[in-house]
């Protein structure tokens, strides 16, 4: 089972008991603007990608999807993930609006992406996202990620204002 601890936060594995939270994370406004494809509107949504979810830790496919907990009070603030794409690998995160502006999507990909990595044979991981994002380009920014492009491109299935990353050990 996985458990990465940070000086602030958990990474872990989902359990069904976490579907709620993930329900109530998912619809904030930026997720709205920026992953509408990680908007879960009713519980019963959020209970069915969980189990999901669940359902890939141990094999190879991906998605790799951790919640991010609090570490004093196992509050579920958000997730980190590991997602398989046509070039390879790509990172992606989200913190529930409450818990932004604090560093934490930062401290955790900064803890997740040496595990995964080496957990799966990687030596480079790709961030998406769309260019007015300015919160997601700083935490790929503050961990190591070097901007390659910054134009239209394909997200989410539209041609729209991107910004692609690289991430290489």
């Amino acid at each position: 089972m996985l458990s990465i601890e940070t000086e602030r936060l958990t990474i872990t594995e989902f359990t069904m008991e976490m579907a709620e939270d993930v329900h109530k994370n998912s619809l904030d406004e930026d997720n709205r603007r920026f992953v509408p494809d990680e908007v879960f509107e009713t519980a019963e949504e959020a209970r069915e990608t969980v189990e999901f979810l669940m359902s890939r830790y141990g094999g190879n496919e991906g998605p790799f999807v951790y919640p991010v907990l609090l570490k004093g009070d196992k509050t579920n603030i958000g997730y980190v993930q590991l997602v398989p794409v046509e070039e390879g690998w790509e990172i992606g995160y989200h913190i529930a609006k409450a818990y932004t502006g604090k560093g934490y999507a930062a401290e955790a990909v900064r803890a997740f992406l040496p595990v995964m990595m080496k957990e799966h044979h990687l030596n480079q991981i790709i961030g998406i996202c769309v260019a007015e994002n300015y919160a997601s380009r700083r935490v790929m920014e503050k961990c190591g990620f070097a901007k390659l492009f910054e134009g239209i491109g394909p997200y989410q299935g539209q041609e729209i204002n991107i910004c692609r990353y690289l991430y290489t050990v």
